[in-house]
């Protein structure tokens, strides 16, 4: 959830918590966790009181339609007879991103080799390096 937040900004957020809630900021904290206590167990018992309803062992990954229609619908068969068309199209579409893969790594090696081998104040091994290019600070 914090992925993408640094130490300071998480400090700046508590930092701004603190300032909104003052003395009470204990208090709101801990009644969001009762709250998120709670909705925990509210699914839960959704959960059970649907299993219990249906008669089979459900869990709550299983709610998701696509999981639901695969578990409860259709037979290993049939799975297998949606998904063989579309097999073939994978696995040639994997064996080409793999050998683009592989290229690739052999163009990178051979131009590091290049580079590696390069006599000192050229860009490879028998041409000169490029001048370097005016920025708008050297013009002013």
């Amino acid at each position: 959830m914090f992925e993408n937040l640094n130490w300071w900004e998480i400090g700046g957020l508590l930092l701004l918590a603190l300032l909104i809630f003052g003395d009470r900021l204990p208090a709101v904290i801990s009644d969001g966790l009762r709250m998120v206590r709670n909705l925990r167990n509210m699914a839960r018992n959704a959960t059970s009181d649907l299993s219990r309803e249906l008669g089979t062992d459900i869990q709550l990954e299983d709610l998701h339609p696509k999981a639901f229609i695969r578990k409860h619908l259709l037979s290993e068969e049939d799975e297998q007879a949606i998904r063989k068309p579309l097999q073939g199209v994978y696995d040639n579409l994997r064996a080409d991103v793999t050998g683009v893969h592989n290229e690739l790594k052999d163009v990178a090696g051979a131009a590091d080799l290049r580079t590696s081998t390069a006599r000192p104040g050229t860009a490879t091994g028998g041409a000169p390096a490029p001048a370097p290019r005016a920025s708008y600070d050297d013009a002013t």
